[in-house]
């Protein structure tokens, strides 16, 4: 499954996504439209080496939230993520059973190398 986890109205997954020119087979999901299920969450961690990972500590919501001050567990990571589309660090990039997370120069590098060769 070749995929990408993105917000429709986020410039830099838009700019990102167009960046990649990605080949036919690809789906997109916007999360705030198409939420996050428990099973994709479950393969994107299976995929990298914590929730944490998938986290975004840069969203509003997470200062909003109190949650820096807080000592978080995986389980509270991912259920934030379920119930939080914007604590998801976007865009998540699956391609070939890898996983590009967030919008790094070097992931989104990294990413179009292994979709490109």
């Amino acid at each position: 499954m070749n995929k990408i986890y993105y917000l429709s109205s986020c410039n830099t997954c838009t700019r990102i996504i167009n960046e990649l020119n990605l080949p036919e087979g690809f789906e997109l999901q916007d999360i705030k439209t198409d939420a996050i299920t428990t099973s994709q969450i479950e393969t994107m961690r299976r995929l990298t080496d914590s929730y944490e990972n998938l986290f975004s500590k840069r969203a509003r919501l997470y200062k909003e939230l109190g949650l820096k001050d807080k000592s978080l567990s995986e389980d509270d990571y991912k259920n934030y993520i379920l119930e939080h589309y914007t604590l998801l660090k976007r865009p998540v990039i699956v391609y070939n059973n890898q996983l590009f997370i967030g919008n790094s120069k070097k992931t989104v590098e990294a990413a179009k190398h292994a979709i490109h060769g």
